[in-house]
């Protein structure tokens, strides 16, 4: 293994992945700046995942294996193996573009009050077509109820952060002596919950570049139970950031709740389910109605497009989608 500190650390979690994390890996490798190390935590997993990432002869790699503790738990072990003084999180079954690395650390080497560097990243179907959609962060200054209501990083594959914004809002240690970076009781919505922490408790700003260097992979077989579970998951995320910041929640969690819940109506248009989309953006504008006019285009496709679901055949519709998404991109 080589001995000489990296400047970044790439956290990858692995559970599952075994028709992906391949693809995943080899986008790291490719990264055209190179002074990094992979650290891939196999989560306790029973495919093939680990036997292909152990496939990779790189001397930038190390896997490290612990009993299945979920995502969180695995990027808390990923980054208390780090050695960098950036942090860069790749979900297993997302792709980074060659510039991903270069960028960032440039960004974040030229200016020191920024502690989180992200962009926009281009959405990619099973098979790794693009879906012409893309999730686009807020660019200029950011607050944290931006970062809490989904306009800043759009998810886990984008960001790169400095170590030292990491350490200075961790949780306290488990009762394993384990550092939470992220809150390992969220099995879901841990992302938001860790960014939006961050932007309150850190003096080091959040700040977006433009373009896209990061493919996040949509997955269109997921279940309705998941969209269910996903808010569940949601709401306890809230309830976490209220045991240090009530008056936050309490006066932003109506907006960031409808955009939530026009999110997952989105993954409901994908999923093919009308009537479970339609309830969740007709509850959304119901609690925001602000949306409708601060966002006519993605609010008006999402409620268009679930009423059509359930009107139009399945070429129609199909049309209809292809013709909506350029559209309708966005965070």
């Amino acid at each position: 293994m080589n001995t000489i500190t990296p400047r970044v650390s790439v956290i990858m979690p692995v559970y599952h992945v075994e028709a992906y994390v391949g693809i995943a890996i080899q986008s790291v490798l490719n990264q055209s700046f190179t002074d990094f190390e992979l650290i891939i935590v196999d989560d306790g997993g029973h495919d093939n995942s680990v036997a292909i990432c152990r496939g990779f002869d790189d001397e930038r790699i190390r896997i490290v294996s612990q009993k299945n503790r979920g995502v969180a738990g695995a990027r808390n072990t990923g980054i208390a193996q780090a050695r960098g003084a950036y942090i860069a999180l790749l979900d297993s079954d997302d792709i980074w573009m060659p510039e991903k690395l270069a960028v960032h650390v440039a960004h974040l080497d030229a200016k020191p009050d920024v502690g989180a560097s992200y962009a926009a990243a281009a959405l990619i179907d099973e098979q790794g077509h693009f879906l012409r959609i893309r999730q686009q962060p807020k660019l200029g200054p950011v607050s944290a109820k931006d970062v809490f209501c989904g306009r800043a990083i759009s998810n886990g594959s984008t960001p790169v952060f400095r170590m030292e914004m990491l350490a200075e809002a961790a949780l306290n240690h488990d009762n394993e002596g384990h550092v939470w970076y992220f809150e390992e009781s969220l099995r879901r919505s841990e992302d938001v919950e860790c960014w939006t922490r961050l932007a309150l408790l850190n003096t080091l700003r959040f700040e977006a570049l433009p373009g896209a260097y990061t493919c996040n992979r949509v997955n269109s077989a997921s279940l309705s139970a998941d969209v269910i579970r996903q808010l569940a998951s949601w709401e306890e995320m809230c309830a976490c950031i209220a045991q240090f910041a009530p008056g936050f929640i309490a006066m932003h969690q109506a907006e960031a709740r409808a955009r939530e819940l026009r999110y997952l109506a989105r993954r409901c248009v994908f999923m093919r389910d009308h009537a479970l989309g339609l309830s969740l953006i007709l509850e959304a504008v119901s609690i925001s109605p602000q949306l409708l006019w601060r966002e006519p285009i993605k609010t008006g496709t999402t409620l268009l497009a679930c009423r059509a679901l359930r009107a139009l055949p399945q070429a129609g519709f199909t049309q209809l989608v292809r013709f909506a998404r350029p559209l309708s991109s966005g965070v």
